[in-house]
Parts: structure tokens; C-alpha cells; sequence
């Protein structure tokens, strides 16, 4: 490790401990760990296929997770082998009922939306995530009630979490919201033309797309920031950001 790395490490490590958040991007589809002092958040650890061959950053699953808030148990937002690799004795793990089957061995919270849970300084709202008949979804799958978003308070931001979803009237009402990260694919999800009309309902500081599939993140980008202020940030996997 030569002198640049060490100086790379070392402004991780002091923004970690100023209360800035690390957030990496871990699969595809929308799963992402957030790193806060020795708070250590993972949103959905999912993907399609097998762990081997994800290209899933696997330093990032050392430090075991304190929380894992999953919003649904299709397979590339919960698959078991990736909880066993991040969660210890210790991890709690939220989730709807319809996730518990899958779900081996472990702590579970069962949370439904409107739900309020604090877990030591961090507070948890589970919300709804649905798929609508006039959305841009082409698989209406995610129905209302039994999938859900999360928002997540963590010390001075408000993170929302939408999980799979089409835009629902719902997302007018999260609050100021810190960072958004929103489905972009248009399959199961809403698109990225949807996904920019959530946005400037819920009028996030920094949108993060993610489930995006086949659709270009730069065109969501590009169309987002013609109408709002807002910081688009787009993640590969493996690939981190310090807010």
C-alpha cells in the first residue's frame, strides 16, 4: 500500500467517524450496505444467480451488520447465503412476514407498513411499496400491504428506502428526505421516466437509482437534473460513495 492509499483510508476513517455515511453498492439489484461510526445498515442482500459470480465486494461482508431491513423475499433482494454472511448472533433483521420462511437461524422483526420501531439511535419506519395499475411497471407482482419501503432516520438524515414499487401517492408524504434511493428498471418497477416524477415528489438532496435492470441510469440522470436540484448518484457494484 503506498502513501495515497494510506491518505485514502485514513479521510475514510475520519469522515466515518464525523458522522458521514458510506454507502456501497453490493448487487444488481438493490442491495447496498451503509456504514455509520460502528453502525453497519445492509438494504436487501439479494441478487439473481450465485454469490460466486455477483462480483459482490466481498471486504464489504467482514463487518458484520447490525441491522438488515429487507423489503420483500423474492430472491434478488433476500437470499440466504448472503445473510449468512453478514449477519452474526447479534444482527437484527426486519422484514415482512412473507420473508420469515426464507430466513434460517436469525433475529427477525416482522414489520408491515406503518410500523415504527427504534433500534438503539436508529429510528424505522416501514412504508408501503406497490405496484399500481396505471404505473409504468410491465409485472404487477409487488401488491399493496404485503411489500414495503423503509425509511430510515439515522442521526441528523432521513434515508427512504422504496424497495420495489411503482410511484404511489404515498411518497408525497416521507418527510425531508436525506437520500432516496429509487427503482428504475420498468419491469417489475417503475421506469425511469416514473422514477423521476417520485423524485420530485419526495424532493430528496441525493437520488441513488438502483434496480435499474436493462434501463441507463445517465437517462434518469439527465432528465432528473432538467427539473431539480438534487444530487444524482449512481453506484456500479463494489463501488462506494462517503455522503
Amino acid at each position: 500500500m503506498d502513501n495515497t492509499d494510506t491518505l485514502k483510508l485514513d479521510i475514510k476513517r475520519l469522515m466515518v467517524e464525523n458522522l458521514m455515511l458510506q454507502i456501497t453498492r453490493m448487487s444488481r439489484a438493490s442491495w447496498f450496505k451503509i456504514k455509520m461510526e460502528r453502525k453497519v445498515i445492509h438494504f436487501d442482500p439479494g441478487y439473481t444467480g450465485y454469490f460466486k459470480n455477483q462480483g459482490i465486494p466481498l471486504d464489504e461482508v467482514e463487518d458484520k451488520a447490525n441491522l438488515i431491513l429487507i423489503s420483500h423475499f423474492h430472491k434478488d433482494h433476500l437470499q440466504p447465503e448472503a445473510l449468512e454472511r453478514i449477519a452474526n448472533a447479534n444482527t437484527l433483521i426486519i422484514a415482512p412476514e412473507s420473508c420469515v420462511k426464507r430466513i434460517k437461524n436469525k433475529v427477525v422483526c416482522i414489520i408491515k407498513p406503518g410500523d415504527v420501531l427504534t433500534v438503539g439511535e436508529v429510528r424505522i419506519k416501514a412504508v408501503d411499496a406497490y405496484n399500481t395499475n396505471e404505473g409504468h411497471s410491465t409485472r404487477k407482482v409487488h401488491h399493496k400491504g404485503a411489500f414495503v419501503g423503509y425509511l430510515v432516520y439515522l442521526e441528523d438524515k432521513l434515508i427512504y428506502f422504496a424497495g420495489d414499487t411503482d410511484y404511489i401517492p404515498e411518497m408525497k408524504n416521507l418527510g425531508k428526505v436525506d437520500i432516496a434511493f429509487l427503482p428504475i428498471g420498468g419491469t417489475f418497477v417503475m421506469d425511469d421516466e416514473e422514477a423521476v416524477q417520485a423524485a420530485l415528489s419526495i424532493n430528496p438532496k441525493i437520488v441513488i437509482p438502483m434496480h435499474q435492470s436493462h434501463s441507463d441510469p445517465n437517462i434518469f440522470k439527465k432528465e432528473l437534473l432538467l427539473k431539480s436540484d438534487a444530487e444524482v448518484l449512481i453506484l456500479d457494484v463494489g463501488e462506494e460513495a462517503i455522503i
